[in-house]
């Protein structure tokens, strides 16, 4: 009876905690009915102060929707008698007291951290096992054993509750881990935001959901510095971006952009594929001295003299006239488009000049530096000297052979600038990416002149407005009017930080965080710092899995270069994921590849001994997987499966497995939201599953420069059950299968 007692006790806590949250969501709904209600009439100040609260009551339901499952997960009893119930968000009834601690409160903290041997003033803490909105059992870790109670015995259970998470099935999602952090990942979650923190750990640690969950504990412990700035999370490919979306929602945080590398800069798609050699050049640092140079080739100065014809008069520009403009426009410091500005307002200088020899009282006049500025003849003479250009434009043109013939021939070998020609009209491969940045990084927006212009008249117009506004209101003690008119020209109160930031190759994010950072090439890790100048980062990763050709080898190679001095690595060594079983037939894999590393240890066992499956000669090896995923899914049953396979056998693997299992298979990210997917190695990456069916083991090792480690990631996907099909031998790395 005791154990029931508690169930129903905290059965009815939680009932509460919900009605609550329906209460604020319906407060909230009213409220954003009302606001929608006001229509779009009225003033700039009535649409601006309508859309802003529209928008902050449309994210508070969202907010409260994503927190509705698992809302409360745990409660501490500490030594001063107080009670403590930990949820997803904080909760106060309407007198402002504490309902629901928010898990990321210093209040929460010792539920994480508190141990026997230092408790940190709890007496008890209980984790309660919900669904929906009921709550099916509970668990108690009691620190103070003199203390207990028959019915406090009865809810003893001791890591229950996280067994109980790991072993539940996948749902194609990660899910968050909120209920059942450990002691070292709270530790790193709740770490100093400053510099970057490497969090460094094997297959299975959790590293991607202690990065997610330190992104939400430092948007609610900076919230004000990082609502106007943002969080980014990078991810290695769109099935992984995919798999985790649904976290940070859970956790009450819908503010955070979520992309991959190749996402980050709007209006460019990745449809290509390069060879390894020329990916492997595009990603040495190289590139930004290439870049550099074709850039500086594009300010050009001409032999001869060019002439501007206005009215009467011949003015003559000298190639030496040119040559001191963009030296000066050089020395600027500013970039390439935005120096233009400064290069032609030399040019005009010389031109008035020259007027003024003969007419110096006409050259006085403010209205001839209008005309010259508009002249077709001095804009001819500014495109061909400093064109404005996009960086789309400027790697395409610099990628052909004429592009590269006159550049960079101390930079690069003539082999070396036959791997990067690429067709014109081609589409962007994923090593492009960073080029396109760097290219962006230096040129700038070619449109910026002139849409600065076209804000600040704007901004003028609206501040006006927002004057006679506040004169007529008399608000002037409660609001300015630049204020108000950044308002009416939807700056930072009108529009959300996550749109803007999308949308802003330029926009510097208040934190960063990177997921499967060992396969970042130089390249792309300064596209990454350059979104993040205070180097505030939360880099994820696990040297011992890098894969790529390009993939640094250490974390001091990968960080030192951008950010000196400023990282530290914490490391994960517990595998809560990979069962003992699997993670055997792995650390074989992992030893071959470097006999000095050693893998992460698995907390539990799963029951299934890791399987091979040998193909039969007269059968064809698609046929066999479509059989054992058969077997496996028989053994899961509402698990989620996965197939690995490698390109060879890729398209005859998907259609025997869909011919097999019509409507139940998808591939690539949709894989995710079928019970069967089917993905490469790259796809795998970072994801897990109940069951991994591995296609022809042999041919990972074969056809990847770094074929052992990607087949130790494979092999590490699973949380229950492993198989192996191979019509080839079986390498001698994976000795410990079983043959089926």
């Amino acid at each position: 009876m005791g154990r029931n007692a508690e169930i129903a006790r905290e059965q009815e806590i939680v009932a509460r905690l919900y009605g609550r949250l329906d209460a604020l969501r319906e407060e909230a709904r009213l409220r954003l009915y009302e606001t929608l209600g006001r229509g779009a009439s009225g003033t700039h100040q009535n649409r601006s102060e309508r859309d802003l609260f529209a928008g902050m009551y449309g994210a508070r339901i969202a907010q409260l929707d994503a927190v509705e499952p698992g809302l409360c997960f745990g409660r501490l009893d500490l030594l001063t008698s107080e009670r403590l119930h930990i949820g997803r968000i904080g909760l106060t009834d309407e007198r402002h007291d504490t309902l629901l601690v928010d898990w990321r409160a210093p209040a929460a903290e010792p539920f994480y951290r508190a141990t026997p041997a230092e408790p940190a003033g709890v007496v008890r803490r209980r984790h309660l096992r919900t669904k929906g909105r009921r709550v099916l059992d509970v668990e108690d870790d009691v620190f103070d054993v003199d203390d207990l109670t028959d019915a406090d015995r009865e809810t003893l259970g001791g890591g229950g509750a996280l067994l109980a998470a790991l072993n539940e099935t996948r749902t194609g999602r990660m899910r968050d881990i909120v209920a059942t952090i450990q002691a070292e990942q709270d530790r790193i979650i709740r770490a100093d935001p400053s510099g970057v923190l490497v969090v460094q750990g094997g297959p299975g640690t959790g590293k991607t959901a202690v990065a997610l969950h330190r992104a939400a504990y430092l948007l609610y412990t900076h919230r004000e510095r990082l609502a106007r700035t943002g969080v980014l999370v990078v991810g290695p490919g769109p099935a992984f971006v995919r798999y985790i979306e649904q976290v940070l929602p859970s956790l009450g945080e819908t503010g955070v952009l979520l992309s991959t590398l190749d996402g980050l800069i709007p209006g460019i798609e990745v449809k290509a594929t390069d060879s390894e050699a020329t990916a492997s050049l595009k990603a040495e640092l190289r590139m930004t001295d290439l870049l550099e140079a074709a850039v500086m080739a594009r300010q050009r100065v001409p032999d001869t003299d060019r002439v501007v014809h206005f009215e009467e008069h011949e003015l003559v520009l000298t190639p030496q006239d040119m040559a001191i403009a963009r030296a000066r426009a050089r020395r600027s410091r500013r970039r390439h488009n935005r120096a233009r500005y400064a290069f032609a307002k030399q040019l005009l200088r010389f031109l008035v000049a020259r007027l003024a020899e003969t007419d110096e009282e006409l050259s006085r006049e403010r209205w001839v530096l209008r005309t010259i500025m508009a002249d077709d003849e001095f804009r001819a003479i500014v495109d061909e000297c400093w064109p404005r250009l996009t960086a789309a434009e400027l790697v395409a043109d610099l990628f052909t052979p004429a592009g590269l013939a006159g550049i960079g021939s101390e930079i690069l070998t003539d082999a070396e600038r036959r791997l990067l020609v690429r067709e014109p009209g081609s589409p962007w491969a994923s090593g492009d990416v960073p080029l396109l940045d760097e290219a962006w990084a230096l040129l700038g927006d070619p449109e910026e002149v002139l849409r600065v212009a076209a804000e600040r008249r704007a901004l003028r117009a609206d501040r006006e407005y927002a004057q006679q506004v506040i004169a007529a209101t008399g608000t002037k003690a409660h609001v300015d009017a630049d204020t108000l008119a950044e308002r009416y020209a939807g700056g930072p109160v009108g529009r959300a930080v996550v749109d803007r930031a999308a949308n802003d190759p330029d926009w510097e994010y208040g934190h960063l965080i990177v997921d499967e950072a060992q396969e970042l090439s130089p390249m792309a890790w300064r596209m990454l710092a350059r979104r993040c100048p205070l180097r505030s980062m939360t880099v994820v990763g696990d040297v011992d899995q890098a894969s790529a050709p390009w993939a640094l080898r250490s974390w001091p190679a990968a960080l030192q270069p951008v950010a000196p001095d400023r990282w530290r690595v914490e490391s994960l060594s517990v595998n809560y994921r990979t069962p003992a079983e699997i993670m055997a037939v792995a650390a074989d894999v992992l030893a071959a590849a470097d006999p000095n590393v050693s893998p992460p240890s698995s907390v539990r066992e799963a029951g299934f001994p890791p399987s091979s499956h040998q193909v039969p000669p007269t059968a064809h090896i698609a046929e066999v997987v479509a059989d054992v995923v058969a077997q496996s899914r028989a053994a899961i049953g509402d698990g989620k499966l996965a197939v690995i396979t490698p390109d060879r056998w890729y398209d005859g693997v998907v259609a025997a497995v869909m011919g097999r299992f019509e409507g139940e298979v998808a591939t690539g990210a949709a894989g995710l939201d079928s019970p069967i997917a089917i993905l490469d190695a790259t796809e795998a990456k970072g994801l897990e599953f109940d069951a991994v069916v591995l296609v022809e083991p042999a041919d990972w090792i074969r056809d990847h420069a770094r074929g052992l480690r990607e087949l130790y990631v494979a092999l590490t996907r699973a949380t229950q059950r492993l198989d192996v099909v191979h019509a080839d031998d079986l390498p001698t790395v994976l000795g410990r299968l079983t043959p089926a």
